[in-house]
């Protein structure tokens, strides 16, 4: 049988609130689940329905806005308040599953591209416009580098250089920022163009999967964000270093599909 952990046997500060002890099992309890849930909300479907159902873009374009900022908040104050919780071993293992999950989500979108620029009797479809290739060959040198600069981060966190690990997180920050940059100027050049969210089929599957792509960038940069502010303070949590790590690298390779189906296939 397993062995039941007292509050006599805890570090000092870890010991149980005596209610905790008094009355067994403790239930945790956090708001951040509720922020990052709202946040989502305001970021994906509200706005969508409301410009292409309503045609309302100015609510759609303040939703965004606030959608944006509550959904990183809900993250990072999430990440940040388990960073000094217990069973934080769990989150490798979930952070699996999630992946999972974000990946067929991902793998729906190609999939309706794939049919709809397969079936078409011509393509690109009347309105389009010719597709950027410099931009987004620099934006995948700046994702790729991301990756590698967060290896280094993680190379030093293991040999417990922790200003090396911070130096370099930092460097993968600020990769990650440019590349949302790099996209919001390429968005606004497009249309500029007239190749807007409405133009035809293939803009609507460019931007619904570009956006997808950069809030999946924008939940990283939270992540980041959360690990890197208690590690300035001395506090670290290696399942989250490793567990940011592996979803940064799967936003990676997510983008190697994004840019060669959409700019240069």
């Amino acid at each position: 049988m397993g062995h039941v952990v007292s509050a006599a046997e805890l570090a000092p500060d870890e010991a149980l609130p005596a209610h905790s002890a008094a009355h067994g099992a403790h239930w945790e309890t956090s708001p951040w689940p509720l922020v990052c849930a709202l946040g989502v909300l305001l970021l994906i479907p509200l706005p969508f329905t409301l410009h292409f159902v309503y045609q309302q873009s100015l609510a759609a374009a303040l939703c965004l806005g606030v959608g944006v900022p509550v959904t990183v908040w809900g993250i990072a104050g999430w990440t940040r308040e388990a960073l000094g919780g217990h069973g934080e071993g769990l989150i490798l293992p979930a952070m699996g599953w999630f992946i999972l999950a974000e990946a067929l989500i991902f793998v729906g979108f190609f999939a309706a591209y794939w049919l709809m620029r397969l079936t078409a009797p011509a393509w690109p479809p009347a309105g389009s416009v010719a597709m950027p290739k410099v931009i987004p060959a620099v934006m995948t040198v700046l994702l790729i580098a991301s990756s590698f600069t967060y290896h280094a981060a993680e190379s030093a966190y293991e040999a417990r250089a922790y200003d090396g690990f911070r130096r370099w997180l930092l460097v993968t920050m600020l990769l990650g920022a440019a590349f949302v940059a790099l996209s919001g100027y390429e968005w606004k050049y497009l249309m500029g163009q007239g190749f807007g969210f409405g133009a035809n089929v293939y803009s609507t599957a460019f931007f619904s999967i570009t956006g997808f792509h950069a809030a999946h960038v924008l939940v990283g940069l939270g992540i980041f964000a959360a690990v890197l502010l208690p590690a300035l303070a001395g506090r670290t949590n290696p399942y989250f270093v490793a567990a940011a790590g592996i979803y940064w690298h799967f936003v990676d390779v997510v983008w190697l599909f994004v840019v060669t189906q959409l700019y240069y296939w």
